[in-house]
Formats: structure tokens, C-alpha cells, sequence
């Protein structure tokens, strides 16, 4: 059977049009009222964008939601993860300022943040899942003991996985550093030396220190390695690709799992952001021109439908940015075309609806 989809477009005349007072519009709409109670803790998982990146949900967004949900009674929250890399967000001191610094400070949100696996990443639970890659997935502890979580998931392209939305979001966001390592295992990214100005970006994020440049010689050692794909990231002329152990779809696989071992057995709120898509993930310091106008947010009690309309609208959309100047034909995967070592993400939505975690058929339900 066909799962609901509720959508708020970008159109607006007045006042109460607004994209905002349409968020909470839509969170009725969908029903997620139902799921908060009295004195629930609610965790409100969000990416709080690199200092630099401009693409990230805005906070007076998730200020719309913490007020409905303080309004419900509950005790609601804003959280992450620490990140594999290095970077900004890779300890709960970093990341707390980036986040505050990016507009998410309690007088902004009027919620708290908490980073959910604690200082240093160490923060970590076992999951049991016993599905094709892994038996147990590693969680970030603190979103354990959440009775609700609510997904605020800023839908765009991601260089290792096609798209980022909810399966990002979740999966990938709220795995511990371990559990983070788990996920990017088939990440083997290599350099193509005659494309390499020796600019040392990649040397200067990498957090394992395992990438040699020198006049002789550009390389990156897989043994000390551990698939982050930050060096992907922030190559200026893409000298650094991916070289899949396995494939990139096992890696979309890997998160879907991690997805599952979170949300299940919970009560979980499913909202993605199809606004400023850009062609990389929030993580990178930096955001390019999108490469379809803003679509708007799209809501729904299933994850796998969600995601799945949303790409369908992303592939439907005019090109733009980058793709401007691609012959894409309508519906052609926009994601596969920025990030052709990917399949555009399409395994992600497969796989979640394979090991029963939503349908792919959906109905469009306009506010």
C-alpha cells in the first residue's frame, strides 16, 4: 500500500505562507503530534553545517519545531554526532561552538544541544541488527535514551553516497566514530598525480595523517586509511577518487543499517528539507550554486517513501548550477550525474524497503 507523503511547496502571498508557519502546518498534517506525550524527551537530529557551509537547514526552522513540541509538553532537544574527520565538529567542545556559531544557540532554538556521543566520540552503544553487513551497529549513547526522535534532514548530494536525506541524516549522523568507521570500511579514495598541484588540503584534513605529497610523489597509504572521504571533499581540482573496495551502494547499505538499528522500536518523525540542494554534503566549509531551485519540505511516518519522493522531485526539477550546462533529460538521476563513482543513491531507498522499513509506492499529499 501506498505510504503518505506530505508536502509544503516554496508558494506564498502572506504572512501565514510563510515556509515556516508551513513546517508546522505539516508536522499536523502528518500526524507526528500524536507521537510526542507528556514529559517526553524528544531529539531533534539535525546537521548543524561546517563553519563556512551556508546550505544547512536554518535554525528559525528547527525553532518552529522545539515550539510545537514544547507545546506538546515535551522536552525536546537538539543533537548530533561527532565527526570522523577532522574539522570542526569532530569534539563536542568544536562542534558546540560551530553549531552556535551557525545560529543554533538557546537563544536562537530555545532548546539545548547535546552532543550524543559525548566529548570525544567515545560515547558509544552496541545495537543488535542481525542484517547483511552487520550483526550489532554502534550508536551514539545519549539519542538512546530519546522517546522520540525527530529527523530535521537538509536533502542535497553527498560524494560517497549520491544524496544525503533521512538515511544520512540518521544512519550516518548518529553513529558513533566507531560506528562511523564501520560505515566508510569500502572507502579506499585514491590520487590521480597528474592532476595533483601539491596544494596539501587534502594533508591538511585528513585525520590519520596517511596521505604523502612531495615533489616526487602524491599518495595515499590504505593501511593507515580509515575512508572518510574528507579528502574527496576537499580536493579543488577532484585529483582524489574513490576507488570502492566494494561498491558505493555497499556503503549506502552499511548506513541504511545503522538507520535501522536507531529508529527501531521508536517513535520517529521523518522531515526532509529539498532547499538549497547543493552537489556536497553540509559537512564540507563551503556551498555551491544548487543544482534545482528550492523545492520545499516533504514529511512523512516513512522514511523509505520520504526518500523516495524526494529524489523523484529532485529529478524532475529543471537542472541548475552545475548541471546547467548537462543534457539530463527529465527524471534522469541529478545525483549520478555530480557523483558518477555513486549510483546517485537509489541502493539506499532499495535496500531500507527490502529489510522492511517502508514502501517505495507513495501518495503526494499537498498542504
Amino acid at each position: 500500500m501506498a505510504s503518505k507523503v506530505f508536502m509544503a511547496d516554496m508558494k506564498a502571498s502572506s504572512g501565514s505562507e510563510s515556509l515556516v508557519k508551513k513546517l508546522g502546518k505539516l508536522f499536523y498534517k502528518a500526524g507526528f503530534h500524536e507521537l510526542i506525550e507528556e514529559d517526553d524527551f524528544v531529539a531533534i537530529k539535525q546537521h548543524f553545517g561546517e563553519p563556512g557551509n551556508t546550505a544547512f537547514i536554518r535554525p528559525v526552522f528547527t525553532r518552529e519545531i522545539v515550539q510545537i513540541a514544547k507545546k506538546l509538553k515535551g522536552k525536546p532537544f537538539l543533537t548530533d554526532a561527532n565527526t570522523l574527520y577532522t574539522g570542526e565538529r569532530s569534539n563536542s567542545v568544536d562542534h558546540l561552538n560551530a553549531a552556535i556559531g551557525n545560529g543554533f544557540g538557546y537563544a536562537t532554538v530555545q532548546a539545548p544541544i547535546i552532543i550524543a556521543d559525548g566529548l570525544t566520540g567515545k560515547g558509544s552503544t552496541e545495537v543488535e541488527v542481525n542484517l547483511k553487513h552487520f550483526d550489532k551497529v554502534r550508536i551514539a549513547s545519549e539519542v538512546l535514551d530519546a522517546d522520540v526522535l525527530i529527523s530535521l534532514a537538509h536533502f542535497k548530494g553527498h560524494e560517497l553516497a549520491g544524496f544525503g536525506g533521512t538515511f544520512k541524516n540518521i544512519g550516518m549522523g548518529l553513529g558513533s566514530r566507531a560506528g562511523k568507521q564501520m560505515m566508510h570500511s569500502a572507502v579506499l579514495p585514491e590520487i590521480t598525480e597528474s592532476e595533483c598541484i601539491k596544494c596539501m588540503q587534502c594533508v591538511k584534513h585528513c585525520p590519520e595523517d596517511c596521505i604523502t605529497i612531495n615533489e616526487n610523489e602524491s599518495y595515499i597509504d590504505h593501511e593507515i586509511c580509515i575512508g572518510c572521504g574528507e579528502c574527496v571533499v576537499t580536493c579543488p581540482t577532484d585529483a582524489i577518487s574513490v576507488e570502492w573496495e566494494s561498491t558505493s551502494e555497499g556503503m549506502e547499505e552499511r548506513q541504511v543499517e545503522f538507520t535501522y538499528g536507531i529508529v527501531k522500536d521508536r517513535k520517529n518523525v521523518y522531515i526532509n528539507f529539498i532547499t538549497n540542494v547543493s552537489p556536497d554534503c553540509d559537512c564540507a566549509g563551503w556551498s555551491d550554486r544548487p543544482i534545482v531551485n528550492d523545492i520545499g519540505i516533504l514529511a512523512s511516518k516513512d522514511p523509505v517513501a520520504l526518500e523516495q519522493a524526494s529524489l523523484d522531485l529532485v529529478n524532475q526539477a529543471e537542472p541548475k548550477g552545475m548541471l546547467e550546462d548537462r543534457d539530463l533529460k527529465p527524471g534522469e538521476n541529478k545525483f549520478k550525474a555530480v557523483h558518477p563513482s555513486t549510483d546517485g543513491g537509489v541502493r539506499q531507498i532499495d535496500y531500507a524497503a527490502e529489510i522492511g522499513m517502508g514502501s517505495k509506492e507513495y501518495e503526494l499529499v499537498s498542504l
